[in-house]
């Protein structure tokens, strides 16, 4: 497994580094062992050939020796029958044996002159001084694991501040008055949002005063309209003056889109009421002589309405602005949305008029662009198929 994580690499070193320092507590402290064990046989063994030197010169035991060696003879006929025992199941009751009994190291000196069972209480101490020194840096290493394991604290701050402003809300602040990298790098953020928002914020105020300045001579012209006396004319320009304003009103909801300032309110709707809410959109006379509709199977769908219908609405007026013969088929069947023309296919990949301000001979080229963001926004695709001399779009 690849570790890719900073923290998981900060703990694979420190636990490193901590098991090799109990290991080599470990192995000091079995050292100090083996050391003890050599010292305790070579003592042993002296004590013996002392002891049989001693008894053949003077016929008793020298049992100031064996106080002196911290070695004690054993007289107790139970303890011996036992110990005697416990030697014979092991195969160990010869003339001369050492081994483990009820955690005493038992000796057994058995020759033609004398039989004896001793403990030896010489025991390796305990190393104190050095598991202090091995204590305090395992706990020097665990305040130094949790002092940089802290510092990582305002980088996890940082990181959900900067999700929440992936999110599209500006008004965050992740200002520090560390002086570490970190701290450096959220001053730096917290600049550069701050930039953002007053970017944005200064936009907004400038597309919204265009548009508020663009309804004043619209509401005009659309008084001066109401003077006049031939209906056609009147008519006419009642059409280009709602026309305008519904353009307006779709650059409003286009800003709104781009700057993510907008609160989606999804609720489900038949398809076919999406459909025809967004052809009244389109403003056009006698719009059945454009449209042809196949409902095949109708279906629901949980969408924003304003947003979802300008979506259909700017696919329509599309498919009828690129069409060979102004006219365009729309189905509905098997949960997907169909609009087909006839026409010129694509010149381009359709990601490319995807992109804002394409070249366009017939509008701004924002059309696609609006689908495209309105769709991501519901988790959703559109796609681009030919066949034959036919251009068909598809919502899933």
């Amino acid at each position: 497994m690849i570790i890719t994580s900073l923290r998981s690499k900060i703990r694979v070193v420190f636990s490193i580094t901590l098991f090799l320092l109990v290991a080599l507590f470990a192995f000091s402290i079995k050292y100090d062992h083996a050391i003890a064990e050599e010292t305790n046989v070579a003592q042993e063994q002296a004590i013996s050939h002392y002891l049989y030197s001693y008894y053949l010169k003077y016929g008793k035991i020298d049992e100031a020796y064996l106080d002196a060696q911290n070695v004690s003879l054993i007289t107790d006929k139970g303890m011996v029958v036992q110990i005697e025992r416990f030697f014979k199941e092991k195969g160990e009751l010869k003339r001369y044996a050492v081994d483990t009994f009820r955690l005493k190291r038992i000796i057994i000196i058995s020759n033609d002159r004398f039989k004896l069972i001793l403990e030896n209480k010489n025991k390796a101490k305990f190393p104190l001084k050095r598991a202090l020194v091995f204590a305090v840096v395992f706990l020097l290493i665990i305040f130094l694991y949790w002092w940089i394991m802290k510092s990582f604290n305002p980088l996890a701050k940082l990181k959900s501040q900067i999700q929440t402003f992936s999110q599209g809300n500006l008004d965050i602040e992740c200002k520090s008055d560390k002086k570490d990298e970190i701290a450096e790098v959220a001053n730096e953020f917290d600049h550069a949002v701050t930039m953002i928002r007053e970017l944005l914020h200064s936009r907004q105020l400038f597309l919204r005063a265009i548009m508020h300045e663009l309804k004043t001579p619209i509401g005009k012209g659309r008084l001066v309209s109401e003077m006049l006396q031939d209906e056609k004319n009147k008519e006419r320009l009642h059409s280009i003056f709602e026309r305008l304003n519904l353009l307006i009103d779709e650059f409003a909801k286009i800003e709104k889109i781009t700057s993510k300032n907008f609160d989606l309110t999804i609720k489900p709707y038949k398809m076919s009421d999406l459909l025809e809410a967004s052809i009244d959109m389109l403003m056009i006379d006698h719009p059945k002589n454009l449209i042809d509709i196949q409902i095949i199977k109708d279906y629901s769908i949980s969408v924003d309405f304003e947003l979802f219908t300008l979506v259909i609405k700017n696919l329509l007026d599309n498919g009828i602005k690129y069409s060979s013969d102004k006219h365009i088929n729309v189905i509905l069947e098997n949960n997907q949305l169909q609009i087909i023309n006839t026409g010129e296919a694509l010149k381009e990949p359709l990601a490319h008029y995807f992109e804002p301000f394409h070249t366009s001979k017939k509008g701004l080229g924002l059309g696609l662009y609006i689908v495209k963001s309105i769709l991501d926004i519901h988790h959703m695709k559109v796609e681009y198929s030919r066949k034959e001399t036919e251009n068909i779009f598809t919502i899933r």
